[in-house]
């Protein structure tokens, strides 16, 4: 099945009542334990990178990586670019097959913020693409984006109407409370402030940081406009957990396909756990 747009499967998610699992893909086997995930539970599903696994793997080979699991795939899958910096990284993505991408203008002033991402927006869209935007800081470290818990602001409900209003985004991450990385405490969300930014725009909502965020707390969420939810680290430590296992269970094995195949299955079960949850399984 081709690749989708974000528009697409955020689309169907807001009147469904249900979130797209967005899940970071930094290798072979991530993509392969993402795709075939999805496959087994039926569900729409966005692959993303970020700029830390561009630069790892290398554009083409996301880009390759990821278009040969779809090519045997079935269900609807989003190549989407995750916490883009800059106008030339999104257009690099979009060159290169990517069907959405985010900007990431959290660092800016609004007025310069939506001036930014406009411009991204208006050549994504001449290009039947989508693109994500960002208003309020998210706290903790993606990559080599990194925000102190103390400067994380949440995001104004008003600015997020003005927002919406003058890019034309087709998603936007807000800021409630969760955080990039591992929680060191129970995460608490401001579902007062996700409510009425949701009663005032009719984008659909993106929850960044999501990976350790309590069941009831994604559900609310999810009850509340969230459209998207982004899951990096639960796969990272799943993935971990998987190598550990397999290396202390045979310290003499020197094949990598035994050692990394266990850390495929892990992650497989975390991202079929989520897509669950988000209520994406059986939606494709």
């Amino acid at each position: 099945m081709p690749f989708v747009t974000l528009r697409e499967v955020l689309t169907d998610a807001q009147r469904g009542g249900y979130a797209v699992g967005a899940f970071n893909t930094n290798n072979m086997e991530i993509v392969q334990a993402i795709v075939e995930a999805a496959e087994e539970e039926r569900s729409p599903v966005i692959l993303q990178a970020s700029q830390g696994a561009l630069k790892y793997a290398g554009i083409r080979y996301i880009t390759a990586m990821v278009s040969a699991a779809v090519e045997t795939s079935s269900i609807p899958v989003v190549l989407h670019l995750d916490h883009g910096t800059s106008f030339e990284q999104t257009m690099l993505c979009l060159k290169h097959g990517f069907t959405s991408v985010m900007f990431d203008g959290s660092k800016y002033s609004l007025k310069e913020n939506i001036a930014a991402t406009r411009k991204v927006v208006e050549v994504a869209s001449a290009m039947g693409l989508s693109v994500e935007g960002e208003l309020g800081k998210i706290g903790g470290t993606e990559d080599d984006i990194s925000v102190d818990e103390r400067d994380a602001v949440f995001t104004n409900p008003d600015e997020a109407k003005q927002f919406v209003e003058e890019t034309g985004v087709d998603a936007l991450a807000v800021a409630i409370g969760t955080a990039h990385g591992t929680y060191k405490g129970e995460p608490k969300l401001d579902f007062n402030r996700l409510d009425t930014i949701n009663k005032i725009i009719d984008t659909p909502i993106v929850l960044h940081g999501a990976s350790g965020v309590p069941a009831e707390s994604i559900r609310r969420a999810i009850s509340l406009g969230v459209c998207k939810i982004n899951i990096d680290t639960e796969l990272r430590l799943a993935f971990t957990r998987g190598v550990q296992q397999a290396v202390t269970g045979n310290p003499g094995e020197y094949d990598p396909r035994k050692i990394i195949g266990p850390a495929k299955e892990e992650m497989k079960a975390v991202i079929k756990e989520k897509m669950r949850l988000f209520g994406c399984s059986g939606k494709a």
